[in-house]
């Protein structure tokens, strides 16, 4: 908000080019008077525009615009409109400075403590004792010392401080840098948002952030409005305000009822045309940014008063978004802004209720504050030894006097022994463990854009890696969204390809064409392709397109019909949403009466025709014998193909009396089917390739969709969701619920237990069977791991599914803006391969980090046991402060670096996901750790203990206070360094691969840090003297000191070579929380999440909500959005604590009940092993639940938790002429298919048992297809 924060309520700039009356330069009405008209609501608006403007014309003339062309396109207007009313950007909050992150990296403890003992050091060093006793303190101090040592005393303290500084510059270039990457995805974020206007008298896309007042704005269902605006012209508008009002029902809209618009908010149904009133700070949004900057400004200053740190990275984050990047998706704190990191220093205000991490986050976490307290007692009983030991060995064995000028020799031993203990602590605690996951998710988001995935919560990345399931829309994800039109049924004709229009009776042609051209958005439209010979650019709606492709193969032209009759003619529109599933457009007609032409699903549709027209033109009846006979003979052939079937009909109304509009269901109804189509979506080439890596990866692909349950089948087999001799189930979305749900219809979680783990299709589903369904699978408790969940979606009402998931994938090109506000990653090319890649990407960066924490640990316990012993046995450690505190800077920054940037293979996609539990740190890493420390540590040891005889050369053990470096401890360090190098190549690999040198070269970033790390190396030892307790080598130690650090890949060799399995010792380590801790945090929250999912089902931005409440009692805004928190990342999900202990009951009854004798999966040798087929037995023994509908007895399922299942597999192959064709039923249960042959003859079997499960005769008959032949009567 920068400059914006200081104006507080009231911001009102005064422009240049105001008059003395208020009046702007040449329009017709100022800013002030603007943003007042803004201010009202419903008919007061509409009185105001009428008194100030006459009318909504009115306004437009005094703004200098025409309603119908929108403004010229003239730079010079468009500059100076910007100037007098504003632009539409929100001036992003400033960045913080590089001093300020410097500032802040050196708050951390560890830092603060050695910056502390460098300075006493360094200030006893100065200090020299006044003469007399120096005899006798000289002794204790070993005697050594000559002048020139003692005034060197000095360097060590300043060489630490020095690496201090190093350590906090490199924080704070890393956080810098962080910060700079997110400032700039957040303007690639901002450059895809693009909105429709008109100028001219053409549709232009233009970026949101070039939109000024005056501007006449296309919004149509699924947008963000990014400005304040008047509606000039709405057809069945519905908007959903409560991202202001906080009221979730949605508002209609009407140019001559309530014609305002205010930006942040969503248009849930209907399109219409809107002249821009307000933009940027002058908006609705922009005010309440502006009144937030205040806020915030207020805030800051009673945390200074305080003295207390603002850590408010995120928030600053927040608001470097652009308003134009919808208003909702600023509210929700970035996440991306936390980098991931887990820093001590931001800690949260108490009364700020913990936002949940991320399942990486929450396992290093846990890991790095238990490394941190092993490291903390350590490091305390190091200190407490040295000084007993010197103490002992100075008072009691030597017998000396405590002598009082000798006091500050004393205190320097205790300094110096202070400083060793720190400096074990520096070592032991991994703070290169939020630098690392910060890197590696940086490098993978920034890579992840050129994988066409654009990432809005980093978390999500990693998430994505541990992804168990993969919820996909079908229409442009596994399709490619190219709608076209392939077969008609006209006239009672079934034409298999496009007919000429001679074929067709001109009547029906002419109703089909003008039922087409009208009945669509007037801004779908073909346009010529770019390229020559390419196909048609379709523009808009693709299902529309394909319908006006048809009009156009039939030698029709839509647009001289739609010039006839443009979009202000039309009378009303009943747009298209989820529930109507189909669109509606009144016309009236030259004398008085009306006629409605509809478009919609052809089952839903038909359902709705009363006649249909015959060969010769003239409307027949349509009787209910004639639908099925239609819907068997037409509509399931086509869908068996894949097509999806759209029917168009119209209907003509008197004008006398007026029909009763508001009435829809007895409208839409009585209808004369005209056609019905059958339109095809390809599936892409790449999709079938990209399911298989998925579930060779242990991912399972659901297709969720609106088609019907025929085409969804065909598609999902074309794609390989689903295979023939698979156990899986498709359903449609009105089975799902009837199946999930109890008598009193609340959805029950082992009901769906039930059903998720085959489901493989789900058709005729709704927005909300999709957040069902996702909710089910995640709060499913019947398998070991927790799933992790992935969905895609495009639509508005996709936002609570999309919000629920781990990660909610939006699509960037036929996406909402309410979808993707609600997503955590974007696909730039709605492509489900793309997916793919992300799930790659995320399991690359658990790899990285992994291999990172091994490379780390090895490290860290070898120098903690070193440091520890070393200072034990003889009064120092063999590794200095300032040389621990390069050996640090080389395994937490430079190590981090190299292996964090690791790029992914395909091998990743070859093993199962890790899973929610599965500890970070594996045996197979344990065993390295474990094997590497042993080597380095005898490797130090012997050095220590015997170095000097080995090279001949003088003892560095017991040297006093201030004496040379010994070559003795540099060969010591050198080797330690050069076997850390070595390490750091096996680190490459963490699943037991011989091969650490594969792919090495792929990596540059790798080879640069080792080689450069080894170069500073060599200018350390040759050259680092006093500074870094370094004596300079010769070449034959230098090279037993290489050849030492070689030994670590011929060790790793060897380590390699020993079975994991055989090692039942070793631990694993960095779990995930357990849930006893989630389950408090859960407490705290558990109202909220309540809230949520009801919220979120009513589709409220609640975010805005709160924050405007706030805002009326309180300016301390900051904190409430921190508390309100978004409910994004992998983490916003739990149930609340009491049915997830209910879940547990019922869950462990539900197994003992129904898994018992049920087979495993894994006793069958192979999904397509066709020899073996197991039948079910089912023996009732128990009362039926009693029915929502007692029609529904036939529904073997409702029994399914009372009946005990056994399997008998019959042996054998069986003939193949004993699977006879066999349709799908086309009742409401779901299908089930299974490698049983049909012949299982199920209804004997039920026959026994009593059970009804006869299949209606009268759908036996019809054509077999590969799949239907595998279904069995379940």
């Amino acid at each position: 908000m920068g400059d914006m924060a200081n104006s507080s309520v009231g911001f009102h700039p005064n422009k240049p080019g105001m008059d003395g009356r208020g009046c702007t330069g040449d329009f017709g009405v100022s800013l002030e008077e603007l943003r007042t008209l803004m201010e009202f609501r419903g008919a007061e608006a509409l009185q105001k525009i009428q008194e100030s403007y006459g009318d909504t014309e009115g306004l437009c003339q005094r703004l200098k615009t025409s309603p119908t062309d929108g403004l010229s396109d003239d730079p010079a207007d468009l500059e100076k409109r910007g100037q007098v009313f504003g632009q539409n950007f929100i001036p992003p909050k400033k960045p913080k400075t590089f001093l300020q992150l410097v500032w802040e990296a050196l708050q951390d403890v560890t830092l603060i403590i050695l910056e502390v003992a460098a300075i006493i050091s360094l200030g006893l060093s100065f200090y020299q004792p006044p003469g007399g006793d120096s005899e006798a303190c000289s002794n204790v101090s070993g005697g050594v010392e000559d002048e020139g040592e003692a005034e060197a005393g000095w360097i060590e303290g300043a060489a630490i401080l020095l690496s201090v500084l190093c350590v906090v510059l490199v924080t704070a270039f890393n956080d810098w840098s962080k910060e700079k990457q997110f400032r700039g995805l957040q303007s690639r974020i901002e450059q895809e948002q693009r909105f429709a206007v008109v100028r001219n008298g053409t549709v232009l896309q233009i970026p949101v952030a070039e939109m000024v007042v005056g501007d006449v704005a296309q919004i149509k269902y699924g947008d963000l409005l990014p400005a304040d605006g008047v509606l000039i012209q709405g057809n069945d508008l519905k908007i959903d305000e409560s991202s202001l009002t906080g009221e979730s029902d949605h508002v209609r809209k009407a140019a001559d009822r309530d014609p305002m618009l205010l930006s942040g908010t969503h248009v849930m149904e209907g399109s219409g045309k809107m002249v821009v009133t307000a933009v940027g700070v002058n908006s609705q949004t922009g005010i309440i940014f502006t009144l937030l900057g205040a806020g915030e400004m207020e805030e800051e200053k009673k945390e200074n008063k305080k003295g207390k740190q603002d850590g408010t990275l995120e928030n600053n984050q927040n608001k470097a978004k652009k308003q134009d990047e919808a208003v909702a998706m600023e509210m929700q704190p970035l996440k991306s802004a936390e980098g991931g990191e887990v820093e001590e220093r931001e800690k949260k205000k108490a009364n700020v209720p913990k936002k949940e991490k991320s399942v990486l986050q929450g396992k290093l976490t846990k890991l790095a504050v238990q490394i941190g307290k092993a490291g903390l007692v350590m490091s305390a009983i190091t200190v407490i030894i040295l000084m007993l030991y010197f103490v002992i060995e100075t008072f009691v064995i030597q017998d000396r006097p405590w002598l009082k000028e000798c006091t500050p020799i004393y205190v320097q031993y205790f300094v110096k022994f202070f400083i060793i203990g720190v400096t074990v602590l520096v070592v032991a605690v991994p703070e290169g463990l939020p630098l690392a996951v910060t890197i590696s998710l940086a490098y993978s988001v920034k890579k992840m854009m050129k994988d066409n995935n654009l990432v809005r919560h980093l978390d999500a990345c990693e998430t994505m890696g541990n992804a168990t399931a993969i919820c996909s829309d079908k229409t442009g994800t596994l399709t490619t969204n190219r709608m076209t039109a392939v077969q008609i049924y006209i006239g009672e004709q079934h034409f298999h390809e496009i007919p000429s229009p001679q074929h067709i009776s001109h009547h029906t042609l002419e109703l089909l064409t003008t039922a087409i051209s009208l009945n669509s958005a007037y801004t779908s439209k073909i346009m010529v392709a770019d390229k020559e010979g390419g196909l048609p650019k379709q523009v808009g709606n693709k299902t529309e397109c394909a319908l006006l492709g048809l009009v156009l193969d039939l030698k029709r032209d839509y647009q001289c019909v739609r010039e006839q009759i443009p979009e202000e003619k039309l009378y009303k529109v009943y747009t298209f949403n989820s529930v109507r599933k189909s669109m509606s457009t009144v016309v009236q007609l030259p004398d008085n009466s009306f006629r409605i032409y509809s478009k919609g699903a052809s089952e839903i549709l038909l359902k709705k025709c009363s006649s249909i027209l015959s060969r010769d033109g003239a409307a027949r009846p349509f009787r209910p014998r004639d639908k099925e006979e239609m819907v068997k003979k037409v509509i399931e052939p086509m869908a068996c193909d894949g097509l999806r079937t759209i029917c168009v009909a119209y209907r003509d109304l008197p004008g006398d009396p007026l029909p009763d509009w508001d009435d829809e269901a007895d409208i839409i109804n009585n209808l004369t089917c005209i056609a019905v189509v059958g339109i095809e979506d390809p599936v892409r080439p790449e999709v079938p390739e990209a399911i298989r890596k998925c579930q060779r990866a242990g991912i399972t692909v659901r297709m969720v969709t609106g088609d019907n349950i025929n085409t969804a089948r065909a598609i999902a087999a074309k794609c390989g969701i689903i295979h023939a001799g698979d156990d899986f189930l498709c359903m449609e979305g009105k089975d799902f619920n009837r199946r999930i749900r109890n008598e009193k219809g609340e959805v029950e979680q082992e009901r769906i237990d039930k059903i998720w783990p085959k489901l493989r299709v789900l058709a005729r589903s709704s927005p909300t069977d999709k957040h069902t369904l996702v909710k089910g699978i995640i709060d499913s408790t019947i398998c070991e791991q927790r799933q992790v969940v992935a969905v895609t979606g495009d639509g508005t009402n996709d936002g609570p599914a999309l919000k629920k998931a781990d990660v909610g994938f939006a699509m960037g090109i036929a996406g909402t803006d309410v979808a993707k506000e609600a997503s955590d990653i974007i696909l730039t090319d709605d492509n489900f391969s793309s997916i793919v890649k992300a799930v790659m990407w995320g399991r690359n960066v658990y790899d990285s980090i992994s291999k990172f924490l091994q490379f780390q640990l090895t490290v860290n316990v070898v120098a903690v046991i070193v440091a520890f012993t070393g200072a034990c046995i003889t009064q120092d450690s063999p590794l200095k402060a300032v040389q621990m505190l390069w050996v640090n800077l080389i395994m937490d920054t430079f190590a981090s670096l190299a292996l964090a940037t690791e790029p992914p293979t395909e091998a990743l996609l070859l093993r199962k996901p890790y899973g929610r539990n599965n500890p970070l740190i594996s045996r197979t890493m344990m065993k390295n750790i474990m094997g590497h420390g042993v080597y380095q540590l005898v490797i130090i040891f012997t050095l220590l203990f015997v170095g000097e005889q080995i090279f001949d050369i003088d003892s560095g053990r017991e040297a006093p206070l201030h004496a040379p470096p010994s070559e003795h401890y540099t060969i010591i360090f050198n080797t330690f360094v050069l076997m850390q190098l070595f390490n750091e190549i096996n680190a490459r690999k963490i699943h037991g691969e011989r091969n650490v040198f594969d792919g090495i070269f792929a990596n540059p970033i790798f080879c640069t840090i080792v080689l450069g790390t080894f170069a500073i190396q060599i200018v350390i030892v040759q050259f680092g003297g006093k500074p870094f307790s370094c004596a300079p080598l010769n070449v034959e130690q230098w090279l037993w000191c290489l050849f030492v650090g070689l030994g670590e890949l011929l060790w790793g060799q060897l380590i390699a070579s020993v079975p994991t399995s055989q090692l039942k010792c070793l631990k694993e380590a960095g779990h995930g929380p357990a849930p006893d801790d989630i389950m408090d945090e859960d407490l705290a929250e558990d109202e909220e999440e309540i809230d949520h999912a009801e919220r979120e089902l009513r589709r409220g931005q609640i975010l805005w909500f709160r924050g405007l409440n706030r805002i009326q009692t309180q300016m301390e805004v900051v904190s409430t959005f921190k508390r309100s928190g978004s409910f994004q990342g992998a983490v916003r999900r739990r149930s609340s604590v009491l049915s997830q202990l209910h879940d547990i009951r019922v869950v462990k009854a539900f197994r003992s009940s129904l898994y018992d004798g049920m087979e495993k999966p894994e006793s069958r040798s192979s999904i397509h092993d066709f020899q073996a087929h197991p039948e079910f037995i089912i023996t009732d023994s128990g009362h039926s639940i009693p029915l929502i509908d007692e029609t529904d007895v036939d529904d073997e399922s409702e029994r399914f938790n009372h009946n005990h299942i056994r399997v008998a597999v019959r042996h054998g192959p069986l003939p193949p002429s004993s699977l006879p064709p066999q349709r799908p039923p086309r009742s409401r249960y779901p299908t089930r298919q299974q490698s049983l042959p049909v012949t299982l003859n199920c209804n004997n079997n039920a026959a026994e048992n009593r059970a009804h499960l006869t299949r209606p005769p009268a759908l036996d008959p019809g054509p077999p297809s590969p799949l239907h032949s595998f279904e069995t009567c379940l």
